[in-house]
């Protein structure tokens, strides 16, 4: 499984998000391959699951990639419930 996280510059915020996503797997016992990019590098990227944060819902319309969005970024009970939802 690949998962992407992506931010405006593919630096900061993407990167917190995988730090967060490579715990919370671990903790529930799913393993993926996580990278982390800026948000014009997604168009040329094949992954199973993108994760952004909710103000790039409308930039990432056109991906035909499965989405999670969250909503508040340091909120990690909002990521893991989110993440579970879409393994189950």
């Amino acid at each position: 499984m690949k998962i992407v996280t992506i931010c405006g510059m593919g630096l900061g915020t993407s990167l917190m998000l995988k730090m967060n996503i490579e715990n919370i797997l671990k903790s529930i016992g799913k393993s993926a391959q996580i990278d982390n990019v800026d948000l014009g590098s997604i168009k040329g990227i094949n992954a199973d699951l993108v994760i952004a944060p909710k103000d790039m819902e409308s930039r990432l319309k056109d991906v035909p990639l499965p989405k999670i969005f969250i909503n508040n970024l340091i909120d990690k009970l909002e990521l893991e419930q989110k993440l579970k939802e879409y393994f189950q």
